[in-house]
């Protein structure tokens, strides 16, 4: 369900790395920056795709928010550090962070060559290492609490279903980096929790899941029978957990790997 408006988040400025989708339709980042408008933030939207970040922001614009269009490639400590200060100065400063970059690469420990490995951890754990460095300076900067978002993977903790070795091992490294970073700038007023969504029915698993079933159809089926609910969540799911997340509510709550995922991490898989 999408969030109506609202200002639990009035008077933030947020940077979002991952805010355009892979494909039409809704993908996390762009959920969730769309999500953080309507609460009431400024939205920076980074993307490598520089026409995706554009079209999230001009979501945000078209209902009356406020956001700016950015580019990175977030395994590139350069790239990453020119988004980061783009968005602080287009936006006045940083008050909320959050990191939706992700790719899940298929292959077990034979099947991946060191490359596509060493390329699953720059994508899915370096660019979050690299937005939090240089983002955190603007963040204790603010001189009021900030929060950090990062979004995993309920990969991170559990065997899914998918032979992603590298992608597990990323996202649970994101899991203890969120962790130590947390309880690293607690005392500065700055929480850091992270988002581990189980199977979603967002446009990226078209592109990185369907292969490894018949078709499309038989992926949608299987997916949705194997969730608890009877069916996969969406990108609003996270969306609405990543404003939680960051707004005052969740003031006292740091240091969290919070799965959303219909309850799929309680069961077997």
């Amino acid at each position: 369900m999408e969030p109506p408006p609202s200002t639990r988040l009035a008077g933030r400025r947020a940077l979002l790395f991952g805010a355009g989708s892979s494909a039409p339709g809704w993908g996390n980042g762009k959920a969730a920056a769309v999500a953080y408008a309507r609460a009431g933030a400024a939205v920076a939207c980074v993307d490598l795709v520089r026409a995706a970040a554009e079209e999230t922001a001009g979501i945000i614009a078209a209902e009356g928010g406020r956001a700016v269009a950015l580019t990175a490639d977030v395994t590139d400590e350069a790239s990453v550090a020119a988004a980061v200060a783009e968005a602080a100065a287009a936006l006045g400063g940083l008050d909320l962070l959050h990191n939706n970059v992700g790719h899940a690469v298929m292959g077990g420990p034979e099947a991946l060559d060191l490359a596509a490995w060493r390329r699953a951890f720059d994508v899915n754990l370096n660019g979050a290492y690299l937005a939090i460095r240089h983002a955190l300076p603007h963040l204790k900067a603010a001189g009021r609490p900030a929060a950090i978002v990062n979004v995993s993977s309920l990969a991170a903790i559990r065997w899914t279903g998918y032979p992603y070795a590298a992608y597990m091992a990323a996202k649970a490294a994101l899991n203890q980096l969120t962790v130590a970073v947390a309880l690293e700038c607690a005392r500065a007023g700055i929480r850091a929790n992270a988002i581990m969504p189980g199977k979603m029915d967002t446009p990226l698993i078209y592109s990185q899941i369907a292969g490894q079933y018949a078709s499309a159809a038989e992926m949608i089926r299987a997916r949705n029978e194997s969730c608890p609910m009877g069916r996969m969540g969406t990108a609003w799911d996270v969306a609405n957990a990543a404003v939680f997340l960051a707004s005052d509510e969740a003031g006292y709550i740091t240091g969290q790997c919070l799965a959303v995922d219909g309850g799929a991490g309680c069961v077997a898989p």
